[in-house]
């Protein structure tokens, strides 16, 4: 039997291990909305010391490209992150795609998938991660790291996501509703990547988003409030999860809506506010000309 060493008078002994793993615990605590990494972005980032390394990017700085819609409509790569900084006030997070390690497969889900290849020399883990960037405006992307390291795999991630970015569609098509917002999405699209598939149905306004936790994430970051979500398969297979969001959400562009239909379902593509100042220069110029023309003084003076 071990006996504890009595302690002396003004001795301090060792703060015990449990303490410890708590101050880590809160430094190495996972990447969500309150941290540094999951922080909204209020405005676009400074671009003063970027310097371009493609024509687009030189386009960009330049201001010869004002929005991330003209890149879009014109299918041209992104292959800079800087320019998605440039045009965008986006947000990033991690997904929680990995699980450490419990008794029975019963551990708790983390941020990291760690995986590990048996060689002659010993076993060589790899960290893989799932990131989410965008403006909660109209505009997501999705983007998967891997590295020998958590942080590399971290900024990978973001980093591909943000070249990865695109365009939704949103819209009011849900029968139990006829707001004429676009709150949710305009039409039932369905998404698969492997054995899962997903099902996104209209929702009527204030029902929120009845999904999983990753997929209301992605959902929240691309500006959609409300939808019904229906899967099938292993969705236990966080990745293809993902990836089976990422498939529906982009069959929401790709699906022909007939022009008589746009009012019926509140069809709005992309950033709702860009919309909305296009048309503000045009009443501008009516009000202008109907005031000059019904009002005799302005007319008298001229």
């Amino acid at each position: 039997m071990i006996m504890a060493r009595p302690k002396k008078q003004g001795e301090e002994r060792p703060r015990r291990k449990n303490a410890e793993r708590k101050e880590a615990g809160a430094v190495l605590a996972p990447v969500n909305g309150n941290t540094a990494a999951g922080q909204a972005a209020s405005k676009p980032a400074d671009i003063s010391g970027w310097k371009p390394r493609t024509a687009l990017g030189a386009k960009v700085k330049e201001r010869q490209i004002l929005t991330i819609d003209e890149i879009i409509d014109n299918s041209l790569k992104i292959m800079e992150p800087e320019i998605v900084d440039a045009l965008l006030a986006t947000e990033n997070d991690l997904l929680m795609i990995g699980q450490s390690k419990g008794k029975f497969g019963g551990g708790a889900r983390r941020i990291f998938r760690q995986t590990q290849k048996k060689t002659m020399e010993g076993n060589k883990p790899k960290f893989s991660a799932i990131a989410i960037v965008g403006d909660k405006n109209g505009h997501v992307g999705i983007g998967m790291g891997c590295a020998k390291e958590t942080v590399p795999a971290r900024e990978k991630a973001v980093k591909k996501a943000k070249l990865n970015i695109f365009r939704i569609r949103r819209g009011c098509g849900s029968w139990q509703c006829g707001c004429g917002k676009p709150h949710s999405i305009p039409f039932s699209v369905i998404g698969r990547c492997g054995s899962v598939e997903i099902k996104f149905m209209p929702a009527p306004k204030g029902k929120g988003l009845c999904s999983a936790p990753d997929i209301a994430k992605i959902l929240a970051f691309a500006g959609i409030k409300d939808i019904w979500a229906k899967t099938r398969g292993q969705t236990r297979n966080r990745v293809n999860f993902v990836y089976a969001c990422e498939d529906a959400l982009r069959k929401l562009v790709k699906t022909k809506v007939q022009p008589d239909q746009y009012k019926v379902v509140a069809l709005a593509e992309g950033s709702i506010q860009q919309e909305a100042a296009k048309q503000k220069p045009v009443e501008a110029e009516v009000i202008e000309e109907s005031t000059s023309t019904h009002n005799p003084k302005i007319n008298e003076e001229a």
